[in-house]
């Protein structure tokens, strides 16, 4: 499976990033607009490079303009679509399977809301796409899943519809169990849950989560 490594322009723990990218590696590695200055921090060449550039230092663009082998997917400031969204359509448009988003929750809150709704598309093309910054991995959901303590990115797991409802929702091996529990937009019920063993169990019948894994 392809997997694409996409770099935005928000702000981004640079340590946090380093480390990161010493336990992964990525098929594809996309940079969005002045996320091209995080990808020169990071020692990455981008294999494409996304964006209206409306917000990169001049020098930096110059720099990697000079590089042959970069593909440049590049778009007027007025659009309908933003860079992150037009990042996200050409990763899946290399086929690829696992998206991982880095920079896309410092900031502004309008961006990462929207970066958070960005992800539906990618769940709708069976394509696993997440959020990560230091604290945080955001992803959707759409059916069941298994949380092992091993794996999980923080302590604490939350669930929020993202859907209007979201259907028959059941816990098992979480500190708060639930059994087939209907939740809707407004509610808190499902946040800072955590694992009572080292394997629990998410199931649900019908709706979207968005779902948290974070620490303090």
């Amino acid at each position: 499976m392809k997997t694409c490594l996409v770099i935005t322009g928000g702000s981004l723990d640079l340590s946090f990033a380093e480390a990161f990218l010493k336990e992964r590696r990525f098929t594809r590695v996309i940079a969005v607009d002045a996320g091209l200055e995080t990808a020169k921090k990071l020692d990455l060449i981008p294999d494409v490079a996304v964006g209206d550039f409306d917000t990169v230092k001049p020098e930096v663009l110059e720099e990697f303009r000079g590089m042959e082998h970069i593909v440049w997917d590049v778009h007027q400031p007025e659009k309908n679509e933003t860079d992150t969204e037009l990042a996200l359509n050409r990763a899946a448009a290399m086929g690829c399977g696992e998206i991982a988003v880095l920079g896309a929750t410092g900031g502004r809150l309008d961006h990462l809301i929207g970066n958070i709704h960005l992800l539906y598309p990618c769940m709708q093309k069976g394509i696993f796409a997440y959020l990560l910054d230091p604290q945080n991995k955001v992803y959707l959901l759409d059916s069941g899943k298994d949380f092992f303590q091993e794996t999980l990115w923080g302590k604490y797991v939350s669930f929020l519809p993202l859907t209007q409802t979201v259907t028959g929702i059941t816990l098992t091996g979480f500190k708060y169990p639930l059994f087939r529990k209907n939740i809707e937009i407004g509610t808190s019920l499902c946040i800072s849950n955590e694992l009572a063993e080292e394997e629990a169990r998410l199931d649900f019948e019908d709706g979207v989560l968005i779902c948290v894994e974070s620490h303090d």
